[in-house]
C-alpha cells in the first residue's frame, strides 16, 4: 500500500491545577500514521491520543477508538514536553517519567522510567478476549467461566509464565499488541470479578542500574497469525532469528530431530534381575562379600543393609527367591556399583588384567565410566557364573532399541534420566548412535547441595566453595532454596567452570553422546542475587544460562535442548520440553500429595530401575485443568507461528503423550496439527505395552514432521463455531485439518471424520484416526 506522509490532525492542551500551588500541563495529542505492508506483516494506520494526568492512551483505527489501558486515577503531572510525534511527562509523587512516541510509522514506543520509584503498575488492560503466549499459546475469552475460575487472584511472573514477550488484546474490531521491551522483574495479576482483566507491574530493583521498562504497541487484526508474524518481525530485528536449517549448518546432527519422537528410555540399573542366575546365587549367600556390600550400602548408598541382611537370612531357608528379595539384592548391588569404596583386596582376591591395571593406578583417580567398568568386573569376579558377563548387562534397553528399528522408527531423540545411565552402559549409547538416533543425558546446574548425594548427582559439584560463596540471596539476604526446597539455587554466573569440568569428565572416555538436555535453563526462571559479594541481575542470570548451553552446543557439538524453551533461548537450543504441555498445576494437593486421589500423579521413586509413577501412571486431570491446559477450543499456535522452523517443542516430561487418561487420542491429533513430537517414557515393559500404538502413529507423524519442521507455519484457521475443526499450513504445500469433535464435520466438499486428522502434502492425502 502506498506510503503517506505523517500528518498532525489536532493538538489540544489544557491546564490542570493539583494539590498545592504547582501548575502542570496536560497534553492530548492526536496523530495519524500511514499503512505499510511487507510480505508477511501489515502495518495499520492509527491515530492516538494521550492524557498524561491518567496515562490514558486512546487509539483510533478506521474511526474506531479504543482505550489502550484502564485510565489511572488523576494525579499530579510535571515537566510535560511534546513535539509532533512525541510526548513525555513526570509523575512526581510516583517518581516516574513516561515517554510516548510514534516510531517508524508502525508503533507507539511507550517507556516508563524510574526517578526513584521501586515499582510501577501500568497497563491495566481489558479486552473481549486475549491471545497470550502461555506455553504454546492460549485464547482467553474475558467472560469465560473456566478461565475466570483458574485465574482468580492469580499472579504470574512474566519471564516464567510467558513463552514470548507479548500480549495481544482483542477488541471488537482489531487487536492491541503489546511487545514487552524489558522482560525482567515483571509480574502480571488478573482480575476476574467481572470480565477478566490484567495488570502489568514492573519492579525497579535497587541492584539494577537499568531503571526502565516499556512496550511497543502495534495495531493488528484480531488474528493469531497477524499477531505472531508481527512479533516475529520484532524478534528478527531485536535478537535475530535462527532457523533449524541454519543451526544444522553448525551441527548437522540437528537434522536427526526432523521426524523424531522424544523418548526418555529408563533403566537406572546396570545389573538387572535377569542378569542373575538366582539358584546359583543361593550357593554364594555365605560368602564374606555380602557383609561388605551391606556395610557399604548402609554407609554410603541409602541404606538397604537391614533389608539385605534379612533377605539373605530368609533366602538361606528357602528353595526360591521371591520378587521382593530379588528387588532388594538387585537394588543394593546397583547402589554399590557406583561407589569408589567397593574395592578392598580382602574381598576381591582374583582380578583380571584390566581390573589389576585400574586398581594399580588408584581407584580414586578413575573416571566415572572407568569406575563402573571396574566395579562390574569386581562383582563378576566374586559371583562368577551366578551373574552374566558385564557385556550382557542392560540388554533390556538394547532390545527396545532393536525393536524400535525393526518397527520402522528410523529417527528418535533418546533421553537418559542421568548421565550415569550411559556411563554404566556405554555400549548401549554407542548402539543408539549407530542406529542413527540422538542420545543424551539429563543434566542440571540449577540446584546445589552441600554434600554429595548419589541419587541427586546433578546437584553436587566438586568445587566445595560454590555452596557458601556462589548461591543466590533474596532482598532480605536469605538464601533461595533449591528444587523441593532442598539445598540452594546456584548463581549461574559462577557455574561455567563446573559445567566444563562436569561435561569433560563425562565425555573423557569417549561416550558417544550426541545430544544434551539442560534442566531449567530455558524456563525463564531467573533471579536477582542480592549477595553483597556477587550482585547479579536477572538479565545477567539469563545470559549466563545461555552461555553454558552455548558452550555445550558449540564446543562439544551437542544437539542442545532445555526445559521450557522460552524464546530468549531460541538461537541457542534446538528443542524444548514443556512449551506444549507445561507442568499442570504444581500446587494442587490432589495431584501432588493426596495419594488416595484419582488425580495423584505418582511419586519420584521406582523399584528396580523401572520408570517412576510420576511419568507413566496414567491419570485423569480435573475438568478445569482439562479446559485450561488441553481443550483445543482455547489453544492457539502462537509459538509455532513464530518458531516452528527454529525450535522443536514438545510436552514437559511429567506430562508425556500417554500420561493423561482419556486424552491420548486427542493429544495425537494436537501433535499433528501443531507439528509436535510425541514424548514417551519407555522401558522394556512400557514398550511392550504401547509399541503397536506408537509405531502405527509414527508412520503418519514422522514423515509429516520431517517436512513441516523445515517450513514456516504460514496459516492457522478455526473452521467451525465450536472451534473443534481447525487447520494449519506449513510452507506452500503442506496442510493439516483436525476434527477434535465427536461428530463428522463438513469442510468444503469434504467430510472430516470425527476425531481424525487429514494431511495434504501437495496432491497426496493421508488420514489418521485419533479414536484411542
Amino acid at each position: 500500500m502506498k506510503k503517506t506522509l505523517l500528518t498532525v490532525l489536532s493538538i489540544a492542551t489544557a491546564l490542570s491545577l493539583f494539590a498545592g500551588s504547582s501548575q502542570t500541563l496536560a497534553a492530548k495529542a492526536w496523530t495519524g500514521q500511514a499503512v505499510k505492508s511487507s510480505a508477511s506483516v501489515a502495518y495499520h494506520d492509527f491515530k492516538y491520543k494521550v492524557d498524561p494526568t491518567t496515562f490514558d492512551i486512546v487509539v483510533e483505527r478506521e474511526g474506531i477508538k479504543e482505550h489502550v489501558s484502564v485510565p489511572l486515577k488523576p494525579r499530579a503531572v510535571r515537566d510535560v514536553k511534546k513535539t509532533v510525534d512525541r510526548i513525555e511527562w513526570t509523575y512526581p509523587n510516583d517518581k516516574v517519567k513516561v515517554i510516548v512516541q510514534k516510531k517508524n510509522n508502525k508503533y507507539l514506543d511507550i517507556r516508563i522510567q524510574s526517578i526513584g520509584a521501586e515499582q510501577f503498575a501500568w497497563p491495566t488492560v481489558q479486552a473481549d478476549n486475549y491471545m497470550l503466549p502461555l506455553g504454546e499459546g492460549k485464547r482467553i475469552p474475558a467472560n469465560d467461566k473456566n478461565w475466570k475460575q483458574f485465574l482468580k487472584e492469580e499472579k504470574m511472573t512474566w519471564g516464567e509464565s510467558f513463552s514470548m514477550n507479548f500480549m495481544a488484546l482483542n477488541k471488537k474490531h482489531y487487536s492491541l499488541l503489546f511487545i514487552i521491551e524489558n522482560p525482567f522483574n515483571n509480574e502480571v495479576s488478573f482480575q476476574t470479578k467481572q470480565k477478566i482483566g490484567m495488570t502489568f507491574e514492573h519492579e525497579f530493583p535497587s541492584i539494577n542500574p537499568k531503571k526502565e521498562y516499556g512496550f511497543r504497541l502495534y495495531i493488528t487484526d484480531n488474528d493469531p497469525v497477524a499477531v505472531a508474524k508481527q512479533y516475529k518481525e520484532y524478534v528478527k530485528e531485536h535478537q535475530g532469528f535462527k532457523s533449524l536449517e541454519d543451526k544444522a549448518k553448525d551441527n548437522p546432527e540437528i537434522k536427526k530431530l526432523f521426524g523424531a519422537p522424544h523418548i526418555y528410555l529408563w533403566n537406572n540399573q546396570a545389573l538387572e534381575s535377569g542378569n542373575i542366575r538366582w539358584q546359583k546365587i543361593k550357593n554364594k549367600l555365605n560368602e564374606p562379600i555380602w557383609s561388605w556390600i551391606a556395610e557399604l550400602a548402609e554407609r554410603y548408598a541409602g541404606g538397604e543393609a537391614e533389608q539385605l541382611d534379612s533377605v539373605l537370612n530368609e533366602m538361606k531357608q528357602q528353595q526360591f527367591a521371591n520378587n521382593y528379595q530379588k528387588r532388594i539384592i538387585v537394588d543394593t548391588l546397583n547402589q554399590v556399583l557406583k561407589l569408589k569404596q567397593l574395592y578392598l583386596s580382602d574381598y576381591f582376591p582374583v582380578l583380571d588384567d584390566a581390573a589389576k591395571q585400574a586398581v594399580a593406578g588408584g581407584v580414586e583417580k578413575l573416571s566415572e565410566q572407568k569406575l563402573y567398568e571396574l566395579n562390574k568386573n569386581l562383582l563378576k569376579s566374586v559371583f562368577q557364573d551366578a551373574i552374566d558377563d558385564p557385556e550382557e548387562w542392560g540388554r533390556d534397553q538394547s532390545n527396545v532399541l532393536e525393536e524400535m528399528r525393526q518397527m520402522g522408527i528410523e529417527k528418535a531423540w533418546i533421553g537418559l534420566p542421568n548421565w550415569s545411565n550411559g556411563l554404566m552402559n556405554p555400549a548401549f549409547v554407542a548402539k543408539a548412535n549407530k542406529q542413527g538416533y540422538l542420545i543424551g543425558p539429563y543434566d542440571s546446574y540449577h540446584s546445589i547441595q552441600k554434600n554429595e548425594d548419589k541419587e541427586w548427582n546433578t546437584a553436587f559439584f566438586p568445587d566445595s566453595t560454590l555452596y557458601e560463596q556462589a548461591t543466590i540471596s533474596n532482598k532480605k539476604g536469605v538464601k533461595i532454596g533449591g528444587f523441593l526446597d532442598r539445598g540452594r539455587k546456584l548463581n549461574p554466573t559462577f557455574s561455567l567452570p563446573s559445567v566444563k569440568q562436569r561435561v569433560e569428565d563425562i565425555l573423557q572416555d569417549g561416550i558417544l553422546y550426541n545430544s544434551w538436555f539442560i534442566d531449567c535453563d530455558a524456563t525463564g526462571e531467573v533471579y536477582d542475587d542480592y549477595t553483597p559479594d556477587h550482585i547479579t541481575t536477572q538479565e545477567q542470570d539469563e545470559a549466563a544460562r545461555l552461555n553454558r548451553m552455548d558452550y555445550i552446543a558449540k564446543e562439544k557439538h551437542m544437539v542442545i535442548g532445555s526445559e521450557g524453551g522460552h524464546d530468549f533461548a531460541s538461537s541457542t537450543i534446538a528443542f524444548a520440553h514443556g512449551i506444549e504441555t507445561p507442568v499442570i498445576k504444581w500446587n494442587d494437593k490432589d495431584m501432588r500429595e493426596n495419594k488416595e486421589s484419582p488425580y495423584y500423579v505418582g511419586g519420584y521413586g521406582a523399584a528396580q530401575g523401572s520408570i517412576p509413577e510420576r511419568y507413566v501412571k496414567q491419570v485423569p486431570v480435573k475438568e478445569l485443568y482439562q479446559h485450561v491446559y488441553l481443550d483445543p477450543a482455547y489453544s492457539l499456535p502462537l509459538f509455532k507461528l513464530v518458531y516452528n522452523n527454529s525450535v522443536i517443542t514438545t510436552h514437559h516430561w511429567e506430562w508425556g503423550s500417554l500420561k493423561i487418561k482419556d486424552e491420548v487420542g486427542s493429544r495425537m491429533l494436537y501433535e499433528l496439527l501443531y507439528n509436535v513430537p510425541p514424548l514417551y517414557h519407555l522401558d522394556s515393559q512400557e514398550w511392550d505395552n504401547h509399541k503397536e500404538l506408537i509405531s502405527s502413529y509414527l508412520k503418519v507423524w514422522s514423515p509429516f514432521h520431517a517436512k513441516a519442521v523445515t517450513q514456516e507455519m504460514t496459516a492457522f484457521k478455526v473452521l467451525t463455531p465450536d472451534r473443534l475443526l481447525q487447520s494449519a499450513e506449513y510452507g506452500p504445500n503442506l496442510k493439516v485439518i483436525v476434527n477434535f469433535s465427536n461428530k463428522d464435520l463438513k469442510h468444503g466438499h469434504e467430510t472430516i471424520k470425527a476425531r481424525s486428522a487429514v494431511i495434504y502434502d501437495g496432491k497426496k492425502r493421508v488420514t489418521f484416526n485419533g479414536n484411542m
